[in-house]
């Protein structure tokens, strides 16, 4: 499997094209390399390189870009929607081949473009914006593979096996139901001590292999990727022994409990040439999409204070999540997701941690009551996640502040509830962090004050993660949970655990 490379590392180039860098550019193509470029008005040299003149010049809006019919396409959608201004291209030689086209005003014409140059290759596009094609989920994906030198892509559905398996409305369900539903994968196996899971497994999914231990799992060759579901403190000497059989690996979050153990884990991976990912399915809830995309795009312009808040004021749950031999602690529960939101709109892990605790209340489980992660970047930026099972008032569940103003989004109850002929009033109260907030933005502008706006969830995108660990393996496409990323999670979540622990001390990463 060969991965494709980032194209944000190859050149490229924007309108216009100096004429001096055309030299530099012809040795990197010479070389084998490719070339990246957006043809537009006025920029005949980019014109040249490409092979294409402009036969068509359109204004700044919404198009829709077709790709054409060729194994680059494959598993993308074939038609997306982009912003910016549009220039339709025609090949000026016969070594430029069309590989999407747009269309305008009812009729489809090329506005992207391959030219082979000797071993080298220029890819070109008519739509303006440069950075929006590379950063769209499919226009990027798509020159990516032209960029990639890969196999091949694989037919066959790949096998995949869940250890840990939770029945209905557990993760062994959801991550069987996911591969059901995702072109490209299988559910082969599941793998459980409990007789009854694994029976339910058979009632949920039919023939699937069953395994009662790990061992008789890797002895098989029922699959190629493991999906560890099991508590936490399993996760690493699970992932481990996986690795080193061979198997692609998938853990639920959090990856483990320590740094050193996810340093280990990345580095078996990467050693052996296998994909390791972690599932943070909340990177894909359709709220926090839509705070991304306002954080990324600039509306609130630099950001430099992120708050997140779950809970509120109940009995927390009896089962293993609050047991801390087995979870690792409250800050691994939803911290896991929290901490993953807070480093991916800030770009990475902070400099220093520190976590206040309190165990007033519950005292029944070994968790603690509530924790305050505090987090402070090496440039002054901060975050802080709270988590609590004494809030009888929630705060936000998001509050993000940037030099141009604030987004914030307020938990609502989820409410099924309902009247059923001769049973009544049928309560259907669900867990109030399912349920998608809309966003409130409020940003200033000068001589007017505070405009507000409402940003709703964006639409839900279905099976992200898995849909993208089957283009991972079948295609060489990159993976959208890099473990490495994961890895900076569990640096934030063991220095936090560690502080709760010693009555809030500041930790150094």
């Amino acid at each position: 499997m060969t991965q494709v490379p980032d194209v944000s590392l190859l050149p490229v180039h924007t309108h216009p094209i100096a004429a001096e860098s055309v030299r530099d550019l012809k040795a990197h193509l010479d070389r084998g390399g490719t070339v990246i470029v957006a043809v537009r008005p006025g920029d005949a040299v980019a014109a040249e390189l490409a092979g294409v003149e402009i036969i068509d010049e359109c204004p700044d809006t919404e198009w829709f870009v077709t790709l054409a019919d060729r194994p680059e396409a494959a598993r993308l959608d074939g038609e997306v929607a982009v912003c910016g201004p549009l220039a339709v291209l025609r090949p000026t030689t016969d070594e430029v081949e069309v590989i999407a086209t747009t269309s305008v005003r009812f009729a489809h014409g090329p506005t992207m473009t391959r030219r082979r140059c000797g071993d080298g290759q220029v890819i070109a596009t008519g739509v303006g914006d440069l950075d929006a094609v590379l950063a769209h989920p499919t226009l990027g994906a798509y020159v990516g593979r032209f960029v990639s030198d890969g196999d091949s892509p694989r037919t066959e559905d790949i096998g995949v096996a869940v250890v840990g398996y939770g029945p209905f409305g557990g993760m062994g369900y959801l991550h069987g139901l996911a591969c059901t539903e995702t072109e490209g994968l299988r559910l082969a196996a599941a793998v459980d001590t409990s007789p009854e899971r694994l029976e339910a497994a058979r009632r949920d999914f039919g023939d699937v292999a069953a395994f009662s231990s790990i061992d008789e799992l890797l002895a098989s060759d029922a699959a190629e990727v493991v999906i560890i579901a099991t508590p936490p403190v399993l996760h690493a000497d699970l992932a481990r022994a996986c690795l080193d059989s061979g198997r692609h690996v998938v853990v639920e979050k959090p990856m483990c409990l320590t740094a050193s153990d996810a340093d280990d884990l990345v580095n078996r991976a990467a050693a052996a040439g296998l994909a390791l990912s972690v599932h943070q399915s909340r990177r894909w809830d359709t709220d926090f999409l839509a705070l991304r995309r306002a954080v990324e795009t600039g509306m609130i312009g630099e950001v430099f204070n992120i708050e997140t808040f779950v809970g509120g004021f109940e009995h927390p749950c009896r089962a293993w999540h609050s047991e801390e031999s087995v979870s690792g602690g409250a800050v691994y529960d939803w911290g896991s997701h929290h901490i993953d939101w807070i480093l991916r709109l800030h770009g990475g892990a902070p400099e220093r941690v520190s976590c206040t605790t309190h165990t007033r209340v519950w005292h029944d489980s070994t968790n603690v009551d509530q924790l305050e992660v505090k987090m402070i970047w090496a440039d002054g930026r901060e975050a802080a996640f709270r988590q609590s099972d004494l809030a009888a008032i929630r705060r936000p569940k998001f509050y993000v502040q940037g030099t141009e103003g604030t987004i914030e989004g307020h938990y609502q109850p989820l409410d099924a509830s309902r009247l059923e002929p001769g049973r009544g009033y049928l309560s259907g109260i669900h867990h109030h962090a399912e349920r998608p907030v809309d966003l409130r933005l409020a940003r200033y502008e000068s001589n007017w004050g505070l405009l507000e706006s409402d940003l709703p969830p964006v639409p839900h995108p279905g099976w992200g993660f898995h849909r993208n660990l089957a283009d991972h393996l079948l295609l060489g496409d990159p993976l959208a949970v890099d473990p490495r990323e994961s890895r900076d999670v569990v640096r934030v979540l063991e220095a936090a655990h560690r502080s709760g622990a010693d009555g809030g001390r500041v930790i150094t990463l």
